[in-house]
């Protein structure tokens, strides 16, 4: 994926950064337990698009980390699973 399209991209995902080869971002809950039932609906959605983001979890923080590392850097597989992640949000995360 070339610049121009990580750039167009990313405009559709505004709370998402770019850093070196991947996109990431860092959610924030009331509490630890709210966190975690975040990475779970992460993990279901990830597995179902075997995709598999790079987690962080720090007491009532996400970060979440996509990359392609078959492809060496981004690809349309970490954007869709980037949008899915924030579509999460909508649903009773607490």
């Amino acid at each position: 994926m070339d610049e121009r399209e990580i750039a167009r991209r990313l405009q559709a995902i505004p709370q998402w950064s770019l850093t070196s080869r991947n996109i990431s971002r860092t959610f924030q809950f009331k509490g630890f337990m709210g966190a975690i039932a975040f990475v779970n609906r992460v993990a279901a959605v990830a597995e179902a698009a075997n995709h598999h983001p790079d987690i962080d979890i720090r007491w009532n923080k996400v970060t979440l980390h996509l990359t392609t590392h078959d492809q060496g850097g981004l690809s349309e597989k970490d954007f869709l699973l980037a949008e899915r992640c924030d579509a999460l949000l909508a649903g009773p995360v607490s």
